[in-house]
Order: structure tokens, then C-alpha cells, then sequence
């Protein structure tokens, strides 16, 4: 499947804040990449501001075009604020739970974990990145791929962030998907609100 597999410091550096995690191009080079990167950025469209954001939102949690605007229709659909509703669709998603769990560092790693059969949802292999996730369902390691040195390494590094709608055990790798998060628990940096306005026009 067609995915960005470029230089992650160019995204970062062109929506002005760290993309994927972990990126140092920020601090190096605090400006857009190309020949006129130095140059004076020009005043964008209501229009430009808003495309900008969902591509941002792409990038982040990885999600194709299609898929996106899928998940944005189902958003669009739910009760409650739609924006809010597809914030929620996007961490519901297995890739997205196994890196916010901390088994992989990036959400790029933990989608090719669970498209190369490493994680299991409720005890059955799931190798579909964006397979949604319920309230309850326990997310694990599979028993043959704990000692993979990615995952390891991953979890020797797990900071001291954890998110109120997951549980993690490291003693058996595997956690819970306790609850859909609320918009206020989500940390990215993200202007729903632009993404709701472009696709209404």
C-alpha cells in the first residue's frame, strides 16, 4: 500500500513541529525545506490552512488519503462532535494503541509490528494496522515475538507518559483499551475544527 516513506524531518520542518517524534531537524533548521525555505512565507488561504491541517493529521497517525476521508464520513455520522469523533476513530486504531502502549517508539514501527503478525487482540493474531479497537479489548505481544529486540528496546525506553484510556503490564506485555478518549486527552496538536470545515464545503 502507497505510503510517505520519505525524510521525516522534511514533514516536520514544513508544518513547523515534530511530526513523528523524535526529530531533531527543528532545532537545527526552524525553517521549511526547499531552496526558499529562508524565504518570507506567504499568506495562505482560508482554504490552504485548512488542507494543511488534515494533511498534518494524515502524517501523523499515518492514514492514507481514502482511509481518511472513510473514517471522516463515519465521524461525520456518530453523535457528537464530528471532529472530536474522528480524533477518537484515529487512536482507536491498533497501529496508533501499540505505539501510544510504548511497544514500538513510532507509530510507522508499530504498524509494521502488527502487519508482520507480532501483536494479538484478545488472544487472536490481528495483523491490520487500522483495525478498530473497543472499549475492553486487550492488546498483546505475541508470545514467540517478546524478544524481539525492537519491541524490548521499545519498552526499556517507555517514558513515564501514560494516557488515561489505556492499561499496560509490562510483566506480560499486553495492556487494555479501557475507554474511547476524550478530546482533552489527546496530546497532538491538531485543529479538528479546519479539517470539519474543508470537508463541509
Amino acid at each position: 500500500m502507497a505510503r510517505y516513506t520519505g525524510p521525516k524531518s522534511k514533514v516536520s520542518r514544513r508544518f513547523g513541529e515534530d511530526i513523528e517524534g523524535h526529530s531533531k531537524a527543528l532545532q537545527k533548521k526552524n525553517y521549511p525545506p526547499g531552496m526558499h525555505g529562508r524565504g518570507r512565507r506567504k499568506k495562505q488561504s482560508e482554504y490552504a490552512i485548512q488542507l494543511a491541517e488534515k494533511q498534518k493529521a494524515k502524517y501523523i497517525y499515518g492514514v492514507l488519503e481514502r482511509q481518511f476521508a472513510k473514517m471522516f464520513d463515519i465521524a461525520s455520522r456518530k453523535s457528537g462532535i464530528t471532529g472530536e469523533n474522528l480524533l477518537q476513530l484515529l487512536e482507536a486504531r491498533l497501529d496508533n494503541t501499540v505505539y501510544r502502549m510504548g511497544i514500538s517508539p513510532t507509530r510507522r514501527g508499530a504498524r509494521q509490528l502488527v502487519s508482520h503478525k507480532h501483536i494479538l487482540v484478545n488472544g487472536e493474531l490481528v495483523n491490520i494496522p487500522s483495525y478498530t479497537l473497543k472499549p475492553g479489548d486487550v492488546v498483546s505481544v505475541r508470545e514467540r515475538s517478546k524478544s524481539l529486540e525492537a519491541i524490548t528496546n521499545s519498552l526499556a525506553g517507555r517514558g513515564t507518559s501514560r494516557y488515561s484510556w489505556l492499561e499496560w503490564d509490562n510483566a506480560s506485555l499486553s495492556g487494555k483499551f479501557v475507554s474511547i478518549p476524550s478530546r482533552d486527552d489527546i496530546p497532538e496538536n491538531i485543529k479538528v475544527q479546519l479539517i470539519v470545515e474543508l470537508y463541509s464545503k
